[in-house]
């Protein structure tokens, strides 16, 4: 007799290639499609340029309606050089402010060139972490990928500071002398305690974010995605680089406050 012969299998057709602007919505609402598409090309252009604009945007914003120099005053009274800027001469005073307000309207303006600085960093870590720790073999440049597109959730809060000074200008409800240029929108615990108290649980306390739990949560699936690390533990990883961080940042204020 003779055996019948198998059907054929039909192979699984290939993912179709996602463009630019559906990798940025993928990112928010199917991540995964949009870090295994890296693998076939790891461009990031797009989500940083996007994320520029809405951070100039937030710059201007602040610029018009809050204003540099009264964004600078907040921020000498919440530092340990308050009480001494106070027993300043006027014209000394005056100059210093006008110093702080210029270096801090060019950080403002010039974030997003930091900000690809600081992905590219970040990259470098994460890639070492993940290859070196984990047995990943992920390339830098899609690691650098991974880490824009894993920010995108910092347009959302960028748009609704936006929003928030706008609106609250209009409204007549804006409180310019209480505004924290590093804190501009009640996503974290921190919003809820006096910047100028306890600086290590303020630090510590701005982790607990919303904004930047999901951003953790999206770098580590773009690592899973990428290699042959487990989600969790990706997604572990990366929240062990970013409390380090935090850790380190708020012992440094704790310190020198």
């Amino acid at each position: 007799m003779n055996a019948l012969p198998l059907p054929a299998i039909a192979p699984e057709p290939a993912p179709q290639p996602l463009s630019q602007g559906s990798r940025i919505v993928n990112t928010f609402i199917a991540p995964s499609r949009t870090f295994s598409d890296l693998r076939r090309s790891a461009s990031w252009w797009a989500p940083w340029l996007l994320m520029a604009i809405v951070s100039v945007l937030f710059s201007f914003s602040m610029d018009r309606n809050v204003g540099f120099d009264q964004i600078s005053k907040n921020e000498i009274a919440k530092s340990p050089r308050a009480e001494q800027f106070d027993k300043l001469p006027a014209g000394r005073q005056a100059q210093e402010l006008q110093i702080s307000t210029l270096f801090t309207r060019c950080i403002a303006y010039g974030y997003p060139v930091l900000m690809l600085v600081g992905f590219v960093i970040f990259a470098a870590v994460l890639m070492g972490t993940f290859n070196l720790g984990a047995g990943a073999a992920v390339p830098f440049k899609v690691a650098l990928a991974i880490v824009i597109y894993g920010n995108l959730p910092g347009i959302l809060h960028g748009l609704l500071g936006t929003i928030a000074l706008f609106v609250g200008t209009m409204a007549g409800s804006l409180d310019k002398e209480a505004f924290n240029i590093t804190n501009p929108v009640a996503t974290n615990l921190a919003s809820f305690m006096d910047p100028a108290g306890n600086k290590f649980a303020y630090g510590m306390a701005t982790a607990v974010d919303v904004f930047a739990i999901w951003t953790i949560v999206l770098l580590g699936i773009g690592f899973a995605c990428n290699s042959t690390v487990k989600r969790g533990t990706a997604i572990a990883i990366v929240a062990g680089w970013f409390l380090f961080v935090k850790l380190l940042g708020a012992s440094v204020a704790a310190f020198f406050g």
